[in-house]
């Protein structure tokens, strides 16, 4: 993930869960809205204060999460390109507690196929 892809934009991410199109692969949250921009995909990863109060931990959580998009962002973002749109999701970590970093990266995989299917329908 580099800088390019990065959503920072306050708008766009209150856009994103006024929307309500989204779904869960618990531990994670997808949230996502369709927008007019020049990359493909931007995101945003986001772990909770109420549920992680050290922001080492909530950095830790949110470091995996980005990892294991990374590794498999070719699951989606080939597919937008394609079809010549572009998305502005938010993931979030719903869990209480902190699961594997293999588990978080199926939850990731799986969102992603989704996140895939719905946009081709």
């Amino acid at each position: 993930m580099n800088r390019s892809s990065s959503l920072k934009s306050r708008s766009v991410i209150k856009a994103i869960f006024e929307n309500k199109k989204g779904f869960i692969q618990y531990p994670i949250r997808v949230s996502y809205i369709e927008q007019e921009a020049s990359v493909p995909l931007k995101l945003v990863f986001s772990a909770p204060k109420r549920n992680f109060k050290k922001a080492v931990d909530r950095n830790r959580l949110k470091r995996m999460m980005r990892e294991a998009y990374r590794t498999n962002q070719d699951l989606l973002t080939s597919s937008l390109v394609n079809e010549q749109k572009s998305l502005a999701i938010y993931i979030g970590y719903i869990g209480k507690e902190f699961f594997a970093y293999s588990i978080i990266e199926e939850k990731i995989k799986l969102s992603l196929i989704r996140l895939q299917q719905e946009i081709e329908k």
